[in-house]
Protein backbone atom coordinates (compact mmCIF):
# COMPACT_ATOMS: atom_id res chain seq x y z
CA UNK A 1 0.00 0.00 0.00
CA UNK A 2 2.77 2.25 0.51
CA UNK A 3 3.06 5.32 2.35
CA UNK A 4 -0.78 5.89 4.45
CA UNK A 5 -1.56 9.25 5.70
CA UNK A 6 -4.69 10.43 7.13
CA UNK A 7 -5.99 14.00 6.53
CA UNK A 8 -8.28 15.06 9.33
CA UNK A 9 -10.42 18.26 7.99
CA UNK A 10 -12.05 20.90 10.35
CA UNK A 11 -13.09 24.52 10.40
CA UNK A 12 -10.33 25.83 12.22
CA UNK A 13 -10.52 29.26 15.03
CA UNK A 14 -8.38 31.70 16.26
CA UNK A 15 -5.67 31.06 18.31
CA UNK A 16 -5.46 34.84 19.83
CA UNK A 17 -7.86 37.72 19.45
CA UNK A 18 -5.63 39.37 16.95
CA UNK A 19 -6.71 36.37 14.88
CA UNK A 20 -10.04 36.84 14.79
CA UNK A 21 -10.78 39.69 12.19
CA UNK A 22 -8.72 37.44 9.65
CA UNK A 23 -10.49 34.49 10.51
CA UNK A 24 -14.11 36.04 10.08
CA UNK A 25 -12.98 37.27 5.91
CA UNK A 26 -11.26 33.68 5.60
CA UNK A 27 -14.79 32.06 7.03
CA UNK A 28 -17.05 34.86 4.87
CA UNK A 29 -15.33 34.41 1.74
CA UNK A 30 -16.17 30.93 1.21
CA UNK A 31 -18.93 30.91 -0.94
CA UNK A 32 -20.44 28.46 0.68
CA UNK A 33 -20.63 30.14 3.63
CA UNK A 34 -22.93 33.17 2.22
CA UNK A 35 -23.89 32.80 -1.25
CA UNK A 36 -24.01 35.38 -3.93
CA UNK A 37 -25.10 35.93 -7.57
CA UNK A 38 -21.99 38.06 -8.08
CA UNK A 39 -18.79 36.23 -7.43
CA UNK A 40 -16.20 39.55 -7.85
CA UNK A 41 -18.68 40.86 -4.27
CA UNK A 42 -17.65 37.63 -2.33
CA UNK A 43 -14.43 39.36 -0.78
CA UNK A 44 -15.51 42.91 -0.81
CA UNK A 45 -18.77 41.77 1.29
CA UNK A 46 -16.63 39.43 3.62
CA UNK A 47 -14.09 42.16 4.39
CA UNK A 48 -17.41 43.88 5.27
CA UNK A 49 -19.01 41.46 7.41
CA UNK A 50 -15.74 41.01 9.12
CA UNK A 51 -14.97 44.25 9.73
CA UNK A 52 -18.48 44.46 11.55
CA UNK A 53 -18.67 41.99 13.44
CA UNK A 54 -15.22 41.60 14.66
CA UNK A 55 -15.39 43.58 18.34
CA UNK A 56 -18.47 41.25 19.11
CA UNK A 57 -16.60 38.03 18.32
CA UNK A 58 -13.55 39.36 19.89
CA UNK A 59 -15.39 39.49 23.04
CA UNK A 60 -16.96 36.08 23.04
CA UNK A 61 -13.34 34.70 22.18
CA UNK A 62 -12.41 36.64 25.40
CA UNK A 63 -14.94 35.31 27.02
CA UNK A 64 -13.82 31.64 26.51
CA UNK A 65 -9.84 32.83 27.29
CA UNK A 66 -8.86 34.95 24.49
CA UNK A 67 -8.89 32.42 21.65
CA UNK A 68 -10.35 29.07 20.61
CA UNK A 69 -9.13 25.75 21.52
CA UNK A 70 -10.02 24.00 18.28
CA UNK A 71 -6.60 23.67 17.32
CA UNK A 72 -5.21 21.99 20.42
CA UNK A 73 -7.74 19.70 20.66
CA UNK A 74 -7.51 18.61 16.94
CA UNK A 75 -3.57 18.12 17.53
CA UNK A 76 -4.91 16.05 20.14
CA UNK A 77 -7.20 13.79 18.09
CA UNK A 78 -4.89 13.14 15.52
CA UNK A 79 -2.45 11.88 18.05
CA UNK A 80 -4.67 9.77 19.15
CA UNK A 81 -5.57 8.51 16.33
CA UNK A 82 -2.32 7.87 15.00
CA UNK A 83 -1.75 6.03 18.59
CA UNK A 84 -4.81 3.68 17.96
CA UNK A 85 -4.18 2.84 14.58
CA UNK A 86 0.00 1.89 15.29
CA UNK A 87 -2.24 -0.06 18.13
CA UNK A 88 -3.68 -1.75 14.95
CA UNK A 89 -0.56 -2.29 13.07
CA UNK A 90 -1.56 0.71 11.14
CA UNK A 91 1.91 3.06 10.52
CA UNK A 92 -0.31 6.01 9.42
CA UNK A 93 1.17 9.52 9.72
CA UNK A 94 -2.20 12.08 10.31
CA UNK A 95 -2.12 15.60 9.07
CA UNK A 96 -4.48 18.31 10.46
CA UNK A 97 -6.37 20.59 7.50
CA UNK A 98 -8.22 23.73 8.75
CA UNK A 99 -10.70 25.54 6.04
CA UNK A 100 -10.26 29.15 7.26
CA UNK A 101 -7.22 29.05 10.00
CA UNK A 102 -3.56 27.46 10.31
CA UNK A 103 -3.04 25.26 10.20
CA UNK A 104 -5.00 25.35 6.53
CA UNK A 105 -5.70 22.90 4.34
CA UNK A 106 -3.20 23.32 1.72
CA UNK A 107 -0.63 23.28 4.16
CA UNK A 108 -1.20 19.83 5.59
CA UNK A 109 -1.35 19.19 1.60
CA UNK A 110 2.05 20.39 1.17
CA UNK A 111 3.32 17.93 3.99
CA UNK A 112 1.86 15.31 2.48
CA UNK A 113 3.44 15.35 -0.61
CA UNK A 114 6.87 16.26 1.25
CA UNK A 115 6.21 12.92 3.13
CA UNK A 116 5.83 10.81 -0.11
CA UNK A 117 2.37 9.57 1.55
CA UNK A 118 1.00 7.09 -1.34
CA UNK A 119 -2.54 6.13 0.15
CA UNK A 120 -4.54 9.00 1.98
CA UNK A 121 -7.90 8.19 3.99
CA UNK A 122 -9.69 12.16 3.94
CA UNK A 123 -12.12 12.24 7.21
CA UNK A 124 -13.59 15.42 8.24
CA UNK A 125 -13.86 15.83 11.84
CA UNK A 126 -17.78 16.30 11.07
CA UNK A 127 -20.11 13.81 11.71
CA UNK A 128 -22.78 14.65 9.08
CA UNK A 129 -22.02 15.60 5.58
CA UNK A 130 -23.24 19.72 4.45
CA UNK A 131 -22.51 21.71 1.49
CA UNK A 132 -20.97 24.25 3.95
CA UNK A 133 -18.69 22.08 5.77
CA UNK A 134 -17.47 18.90 4.83
CA UNK A 135 -18.51 20.13 1.22
CA UNK A 136 -16.68 23.18 1.13
CA UNK A 137 -13.57 21.17 2.25
CA UNK A 138 -13.61 18.84 -0.25
CA UNK A 139 -14.24 21.31 -3.18
CA UNK A 140 -11.27 22.66 -2.25
CA UNK A 141 -9.34 19.53 -2.07
CA UNK A 142 -10.17 18.82 -5.67
CA UNK A 143 -9.36 21.76 -6.91
CA UNK A 144 -6.09 21.50 -5.76
CA UNK A 145 -6.11 18.01 -7.12
CA UNK A 146 -6.83 19.15 -10.29
CA UNK A 147 -4.26 21.92 -10.55
CA UNK A 148 -0.90 20.10 -9.34
CA UNK A 149 -0.02 16.67 -11.28
CA UNK A 150 1.93 15.60 -8.19
CA UNK A 151 -1.24 15.03 -6.34
CA UNK A 152 -3.13 13.09 -9.13
CA UNK A 153 -0.41 10.17 -8.09
CA UNK A 154 -1.73 10.12 -4.90
CA UNK A 155 -4.51 7.30 -4.33
CA UNK A 156 -6.78 8.81 -1.95
CA UNK A 157 -10.45 8.29 -0.75
CA UNK A 158 -13.30 10.20 0.96
CA UNK A 159 -15.15 9.59 4.35
CA UNK A 160 -18.10 11.45 3.24
CA UNK A 161 -20.24 11.46 6.78
CA UNK A 162 -20.32 8.89 9.81
CA UNK A 163 -23.43 9.82 11.91
CA UNK A 164 -24.73 6.98 12.15
CA UNK A 165 -20.64 4.93 13.35
CA UNK A 166 -21.86 2.59 16.52
CA UNK A 167 -18.77 3.53 18.22
CA UNK A 168 -19.56 7.53 17.78
CA UNK A 169 -23.10 6.81 18.69
CA UNK A 170 -21.98 4.94 21.95
CA UNK A 171 -19.42 7.99 22.76
CA UNK A 172 -22.44 10.12 22.48
CA UNK A 173 -24.60 8.03 24.80
CA UNK A 174 -22.19 7.49 26.93
CA UNK A 175 -21.55 11.42 28.05
CA UNK A 176 -25.54 11.67 27.69
CA UNK A 177 -25.61 8.99 30.67
CA UNK A 178 -22.67 10.05 32.53
CA UNK A 179 -24.40 13.54 32.69
CA UNK A 180 -27.84 12.36 33.68
CA UNK A 181 -27.17 10.34 36.59
CA UNK A 182 -25.71 13.29 37.81
CA UNK A 183 -29.51 14.72 38.44
CA UNK A 184 -31.39 13.29 40.99
CA UNK A 185 -34.22 11.95 39.04
CA UNK A 186 -32.67 11.81 35.62
CA UNK A 187 -35.55 10.55 33.79
CA UNK A 188 -37.27 14.15 34.32
CA UNK A 189 -34.38 15.81 32.77
CA UNK A 190 -35.55 16.72 28.91
CA UNK A 191 -32.20 15.86 26.59
CA UNK A 192 -31.82 18.73 23.96
CA UNK A 193 -29.75 18.29 20.94
CA UNK A 194 -28.16 21.93 19.64
CA UNK A 195 -26.90 21.24 16.31
CA UNK A 196 -25.55 24.07 13.92
CA UNK A 197 -28.20 25.28 11.51
CA UNK A 198 -27.70 25.77 7.97
CA UNK A 199 -30.00 28.13 5.84
CA UNK A 200 -33.18 26.57 4.80
CA UNK A 201 -32.25 26.75 0.83
CA UNK A 202 -29.34 25.05 1.17
CA UNK A 203 -31.71 22.09 1.78
CA UNK A 204 -35.22 22.51 -0.27
CA UNK A 205 -32.97 24.05 -3.20
CA UNK A 206 -29.77 23.17 -2.98
CA UNK A 207 -30.38 19.12 -1.28
CA UNK A 208 -27.75 19.16 1.06
CA UNK A 209 -28.43 16.00 3.29
CA UNK A 210 -27.54 17.59 6.54
CA UNK A 211 -31.04 18.31 7.90
CA UNK A 212 -31.47 14.76 7.10
CA UNK A 213 -28.65 12.76 8.16
CA UNK A 214 -28.77 14.93 11.89
CA UNK A 215 -32.26 14.09 12.65
CA UNK A 216 -31.43 10.66 11.97
CA UNK A 217 -28.07 11.08 14.08
CA UNK A 218 -29.89 12.58 17.16
CA UNK A 219 -32.71 9.66 16.98
CA UNK A 220 -30.04 6.71 16.72
CA UNK A 221 -28.35 8.34 19.25
CA UNK A 222 -31.55 8.37 21.70
CA UNK A 223 -31.84 4.47 20.41
CA UNK A 224 -28.48 4.13 21.57
CA UNK A 225 -29.02 5.64 24.79
CA UNK A 226 -32.07 3.69 25.85
CA UNK A 227 -33.33 5.83 28.17
CA UNK A 228 -36.78 7.01 28.34
CA UNK A 229 -36.17 11.29 28.38
CA UNK A 230 -38.13 13.29 26.42
CA UNK A 231 -35.56 15.10 23.88
CA UNK A 232 -35.75 17.88 20.93
CA UNK A 233 -33.71 18.75 18.40
CA UNK A 234 -33.22 22.80 17.22
CA UNK A 235 -30.27 24.83 15.22
CA UNK A 236 -28.30 27.63 16.61
CA UNK A 237 -25.29 29.89 15.33
CA UNK A 238 -27.77 31.59 12.21
CA UNK A 239 -26.05 34.42 10.90
CA UNK A 240 -27.91 37.05 8.35
CA UNK A 241 -32.09 37.37 7.55
CA UNK A 242 -32.55 34.89 5.32
CA UNK A 243 -34.75 31.90 7.25
CA UNK A 244 -32.65 28.90 8.73
CA UNK A 245 -33.47 25.18 9.94
CA UNK A 246 -35.74 25.23 12.35
CA UNK A 247 -36.68 25.18 15.72
CA UNK A 248 -33.81 27.92 16.72
CA UNK A 249 -32.35 26.90 19.75
CA UNK A 250 -33.62 30.41 21.90
CA UNK A 251 -36.55 29.70 20.52
CA UNK A 252 -37.08 26.01 21.54
CA UNK A 253 -35.61 26.51 24.65
CA UNK A 254 -37.98 29.42 25.89
CA UNK A 255 -40.77 27.12 24.39
CA UNK A 256 -39.86 23.85 26.53
CA UNK A 257 -39.68 26.58 29.89
CA UNK A 258 -43.19 27.72 29.00
CA UNK A 259 -44.47 23.56 29.07
CA UNK A 260 -42.96 23.65 32.73
CA UNK A 261 -39.75 21.79 31.98
CA UNK A 262 -37.71 22.37 34.50
CA UNK A 263 -34.11 20.56 34.27
CA UNK A 264 -32.30 20.69 30.61
CA UNK A 265 -29.16 18.82 29.35
CA UNK A 266 -28.23 20.38 26.32
CA UNK A 267 -26.27 17.52 24.00
CA UNK A 268 -24.16 19.62 21.22
CA UNK A 269 -24.44 17.17 18.12
CA UNK A 270 -22.94 18.21 15.20
CA UNK A 271 -19.34 19.38 17.11
CA UNK A 272 -16.76 16.22 18.07
CA UNK A 273 -14.70 19.52 19.67
CA UNK A 274 -15.38 22.33 22.50
CA UNK A 275 -14.74 25.35 20.55
CA UNK A 276 -16.69 28.91 20.82
CA UNK A 277 -20.36 27.56 19.91
CA UNK A 278 -19.85 25.27 22.48
CA UNK A 279 -18.55 27.64 25.23
CA UNK A 280 -19.49 30.39 24.38
CA UNK A 281 -22.81 30.18 22.25
CA UNK A 282 -24.28 27.32 24.52
CA UNK A 283 -23.05 27.68 27.47
CA UNK A 284 -22.57 31.14 28.46
CA UNK A 285 -25.57 32.80 25.69
CA UNK A 286 -28.08 30.16 25.67
CA UNK A 287 -27.65 29.64 29.38
CA UNK A 288 -28.69 32.73 30.44
CA UNK A 289 -31.53 32.53 28.04
CA UNK A 290 -32.64 29.47 29.93
CA UNK A 291 -32.38 31.51 33.20
CA UNK A 292 -34.28 33.71 32.12
CA UNK A 293 -37.34 32.02 30.70
CA UNK A 294 -37.69 29.72 34.06
CA UNK A 295 -35.32 26.84 33.31
CA UNK A 296 -33.98 25.96 36.70
CA UNK A 297 -31.27 23.34 36.01
CA UNK A 298 -29.04 23.89 32.84
CA UNK A 299 -26.51 21.48 32.28
CA UNK A 300 -24.37 20.22 28.94
CA UNK A 301 -23.20 17.34 27.78
CA UNK A 302 -19.14 17.84 26.82
CA UNK A 303 -17.86 17.92 23.77
CA UNK A 304 -16.11 14.24 22.50
CA UNK A 305 -13.14 15.42 22.13
CA UNK A 306 -10.28 12.69 22.45
CA UNK A 307 -13.33 10.50 24.31
CA UNK A 308 -11.43 6.90 23.87
CA UNK A 309 -14.50 5.29 22.51
CA UNK A 310 -14.78 7.86 19.68
CA UNK A 311 -11.32 7.78 19.13
CA UNK A 312 -11.17 4.02 19.01
CA UNK A 313 -14.30 4.00 16.74
CA UNK A 314 -12.57 6.74 13.99
CA UNK A 315 -9.12 4.51 13.99
CA UNK A 316 -11.70 1.54 13.08
CA UNK A 317 -13.50 4.33 10.08
CA UNK A 318 -9.83 4.60 8.82
CA UNK A 319 -9.20 0.48 8.58
CA UNK A 320 -12.67 0.19 7.25
CA UNK A 321 -11.51 3.12 4.40
CA UNK A 322 -7.95 1.43 3.27
CA UNK A 323 -10.15 -2.08 3.24
CA UNK A 324 -12.94 -0.79 0.62
CA UNK A 325 -12.86 0.63 -2.47
CA UNK A 326 -12.18 3.85 -2.71
CA UNK A 327 -14.64 6.58 -2.87
CA UNK A 328 -12.32 9.90 -4.92
CA UNK A 329 -13.02 13.58 -4.37
CA UNK A 330 -14.32 12.97 -8.34
CA UNK A 331 -17.49 11.47 -6.53
CA UNK A 332 -17.68 13.68 -3.67
CA UNK A 333 -16.58 17.17 -4.46
CA UNK A 334 -19.19 17.47 -7.88
CA UNK A 335 -22.00 17.23 -6.15
CA UNK A 336 -23.91 19.09 -9.44
CA UNK A 337 -24.66 15.40 -10.91
CA UNK A 338 -26.50 14.91 -7.86
CA UNK A 339 -27.45 18.37 -6.50
CA UNK A 340 -27.28 22.00 -7.49
CA UNK A 341 -24.90 24.11 -5.20
CA UNK A 342 -26.01 26.96 -6.75
CA UNK A 343 -29.83 26.70 -7.55
CA UNK A 344 -31.32 29.52 -10.21
CA UNK A 345 -34.40 30.50 -8.87
CA UNK A 346 -37.15 30.69 -11.42
CA UNK A 347 -38.61 34.61 -12.13
CA UNK A 348 -42.66 35.17 -11.13
CA UNK A 349 -44.20 38.10 -11.26
CA UNK A 350 -45.89 39.55 -8.79
CA UNK A 351 -45.12 39.19 -4.54
CA UNK A 352 -43.14 35.48 -4.62
CA UNK A 353 -40.59 34.28 -3.32
CA UNK A 354 -38.19 34.71 -6.10
CA UNK A 355 -39.56 37.97 -6.42
CA UNK A 356 -37.88 38.46 -2.79
CA UNK A 357 -34.87 36.79 -3.53
CA UNK A 358 -34.10 38.88 -5.96
CA UNK A 359 -35.23 42.30 -4.80
CA UNK A 360 -32.98 41.45 -1.63
CA UNK A 361 -29.81 40.57 -4.09
CA UNK A 362 -30.05 44.22 -5.72
CA UNK A 363 -30.99 45.41 -2.39
CA UNK A 364 -27.21 43.82 -1.35
CA UNK A 365 -25.74 45.35 -4.32
CA UNK A 366 -26.68 48.81 -4.09
CA UNK A 367 -25.90 48.37 -0.07
CA UNK A 368 -22.20 46.93 -1.29
CA UNK A 369 -21.75 49.72 -3.88
CA UNK A 370 -22.35 52.39 -1.58
CA UNK A 371 -19.93 51.18 0.82
CA UNK A 372 -17.78 50.86 -1.33
CA UNK A 373 -18.17 54.53 -2.56
CA UNK A 374 -17.73 56.10 0.58
CA UNK A 375 -14.32 53.81 1.35
CA UNK A 376 -13.26 54.64 -1.79
CA UNK A 377 -14.29 58.30 -2.47
CA UNK A 378 -14.33 57.38 -6.11
CA UNK A 379 -18.10 56.09 -7.80
CA UNK A 380 -21.22 57.58 -9.78
CA UNK A 381 -22.63 59.40 -6.66
CA UNK A 382 -19.72 61.17 -6.33
CA UNK A 383 -19.58 61.96 -10.41
CA UNK A 384 -22.61 63.44 -10.08
CA UNK A 385 -22.09 65.31 -7.04
CA UNK A 386 -24.47 63.81 -4.88
CA UNK A 387 -21.52 62.23 -2.59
Amino acid sequence: MGRVGVLLLNLGGPDKLEDVRPFLYNLFSDPEIIRLPVPLLQKPLAWLIANSRASKSKENYREIGGGSPLRRITEEQAQSLQEHLRQRGQEVQVYIGMRYWYPFTEEAIARIKRDGIEKLVILPLYPQFSISTSGSSFRLLRSLWDDDAELQHIEHTVISSWYDRPGYLQAMADLISQQLDQFPEPERVHVFFSAHGVPVSYVQEAGDPYQREIEACTQLIMDTLNRPNDFTLAYQSRVGPVEWLRPYTEDAIAELAGQGVAELLVVPISFVSEHIETLQEIDIEYREIAEEAGIETFQRVPALNTHPTFMADLADMVVDALNAPNVTLDAIARPEKRVKIYPPERWEWGITPAAEVWNGRMAMLGFIALILELISGHGPLHFVGLL
